[in-house]
């Protein structure tokens, strides 16, 4: 190993152990770049190399144009589950928030059309979510509808959850549903919302659901952070 790969390791494990000691833990946020390139006594490309390895392994995370932060415990997930965010978060004791970046009829493009078995070109709701974890934004979502079973949603409170809205409003429940879950980079639009660097690795759950009719009402694209989630699936024989 050559001396600047063990320089960078060495200031990882001391940097991590001063994590599990608590030093940070005030408001979860590291000292600047400068500050702890004079406490190691290095440079900063050194200690930008360091701190690298350590966000790779999900210890801290950066956020654009305020600095490093010790990295949450990651969000457990089952899509077994038909928890809805807000609910599965508080059963895991977390704080969750949601909010609406936009709301509007959009043509579809070929492959949402598909998706939801709708004719080439055909309108869509489309409902642009934010969706936080005590405070931290962790996932950007697209929700894709098909306007036929919603008349009026898109007036309504989107904060709240769309699954309670759909049984209290539309008398519509989830029946089954497609998971397809790739490791991606953040779309530009997803890491701007997020708040970190276009290209950012991330989670991309696509969900397609339908109704207790066996119809294709909706489907959601999810970029998540990849250090904020956790699959956690027990499959019962």
């Amino acid at each position: 190993m050559s001396e600047v790969a063990t320089t960078v390791a060495t200031i990882g494990q001391r940097l991590h152990a001063r994590i599990i000691a608590g030093e940070f833990t005030a408001n979860g946020r590291l000292p600047s770049e400068r500050t702890l390139s004079e406490q190691f006594s290095t440079t900063r490309i050194t200690l930008q190399e360091a701190l690298g390895q350590l966000e790779i392994q999900g210890v801290i995370y950066r956020q654009m144009r305020r600095g490093w932060f010790i990295s949450p415990p990651r969000l457990r997930y089952n899509p077994l589950e038909r928890s809805h965010f807000h609910a599965m978060a508080e059963q895991q004791g977390r704080q969750a928030a949601t909010s609406v970046i936009d709301a509007s009829t959009i043509t579809a493009s070929n492959l949402i059309a598909k998706r939801l078995e709708l004719p080439e070109a055909a309108p869509v709701y489309r409902i642009r979510r934010l969706r936080h974890i005590d405070g931290r934004a962790v996932l950007y979502c697209e929700h894709y509808l098909n306007p036929a079973f919603f008349c009026g949603i898109l007036q309504a409170d989107l904060t709240q959850s769309l699954t309670t809205m759909y049984a209290e409003r539309f008398g519509i429940d989830y029946g089954r549903v497609r998971f397809d879950m790739l490791p991606t980079l953040l779309t530009q639009e997803a890491a701007s919302a997020l708040k970190v660097a276009s290209g950012s690795p991330a989670l991309f759950i696509t969900r397609i659901n339908r109704d207790q009719h066996d119809r294709v009402i909706d489907c959601d694209l999810e970029y998540w952070r990849y250090d904020a989630l956790h699959i956690d699936v027990e499959a019962v024989g």
